[in-house]
């Protein structure tokens, strides 16, 4: 058997399909393969694995019915139409839990790196701009004692809840379609609706799928009930957020900062005013991107791959009923 892959896996993956004698064929171009690209790749394989955002769609997976399975090196798969993969009998796996600390530090480094405007001080040495002392210049807020609002306190939620419980002594309240018993016995973490979620917060960081009901949930309706000292940070999906009326709300000075390690759309352009604003912080999709947890991701995504080739249940499969 053999899978084709849109990007090159790490060795880890790499080593574990050695070792059930399954052949790899990693796309090489320093580009996303094209559509026919795609297809061409595909068309003799027995699965697929996706790394990166290639949309899986229901014409390519009706052109390809006979992959036994799609494994995607991500936890997200908003670009996989699953509705359709699982109507058709291909089960799809992702990675997730093995990413939510890794990204779940980035959140917490993008609040701090916002709140003390520190890629903005960076810019300024860079400028030849570190003179005078002024005791009122590019101050930043403090986070301690402050309110952290979670939207989507699953597993990378909880783990961004702790950091900020534990670090700065943070209240944490959270919004969810379920109750999260475990964060409100670790952390008083309160359940709030939507609304309360926006006007209580000090810093909201979103941890949720992107989804229709998520799909731009934080636009200027959303933006306008936040604190004109609140910080936005989102490390899910650049979707979540209309990143027109963020720029606006930081412009106008609705809200005070954001963070973010996803952008809409993404890759972000460099001309992007977002980029010279000196409370917001833009990292370039690095969420899971140590050593370690791309590892991790490696082996679960070549672990769900041989489980769906072997017609066994994948260690971690999406359905179209988790995604509703």
């Amino acid at each position: 058997m053999n899978v084709f892959s849109t990007r090159i896996l790490p060795q880890k993956g790499i080593e574990v399909f050695e070792k059930a004698g399954i052949m790899v064929n990693c796309w090489r171009k320093e580009r996303s393969p094209t559509k026919q690209e795609l297809y061409d790749g595909s068309k003799n394989a027995d699965g697929l694995l996706v790394l990166g955002r290639t949309e899986i769609d229901r014409e390519f997976l009706e052109a390809n019915r006979h992959l036994k399975v799609i494994s995607l090196f991500s936890v997200g798969y908003d670009h996989v139409d699953i509705k359709t993969a699982d109507e058709l009998g291909i089960p799809v796996g992702h990675t997730p839990d093995v990413l939510s600390k890794a990204t779940a530090d980035t959140a917490f480094l993008l609040m701090q790196m916002t709140a003390r405007k520190a890629l903005f001080h960076h810019k300024r040495i860079q400028k030849g701009d570190w003179a005078v002392f002024d005791p009122e210049a590019g101050l930043g807020l403090d986070l301690k004692d402050k309110t952290i609002g979670i939207f989507g306190l699953g597993n990378i939620g909880y783990e961004m809840a702790r950091s900020c419980r534990g670090a700065f002594d943070m209240k944490v309240i959270y919004h969810n379609r379920s109750r999260n018993e475990k964060a409100e016995h670790a952390f008083q973490a309160e359940l709030v609706s939507f609304d309360e979620l926006l006007q209580k917060s000090d810093v909201i960081s979103v941890h949720a799928n992107l989804s229709s009901e998520t799909k731009n949930k934080f636009n200027r309706e959303a933006f306008s009930k936040m604190k004109p000292s609140a910080i936005f940070i989102n490390t899910a999906r650049g979707g979540i957020h209309n990143e027109i009326d963020l720029t606006e709300a930081l412009r106008s000075g609705t809200i005070w900062g954001a963070g973010l390690d996803v952008t809409n759309p993404e890759p972000m352009q460099p001309g992007n005013p977002l980029l010279e604003m000196e409370t917001v912080s833009v990292l370039p999709h690095i969420g899971s991107a140590t050593r370690e947890t791309r590892d991790a991701m490696a082996i679960l995504t070549a672990q769900n791959a041989i489980a769906g080739l072997k017609g066994e249940p994948l260690p971690a499969r999406v359905t179209f009923s988790r995604t509703n």
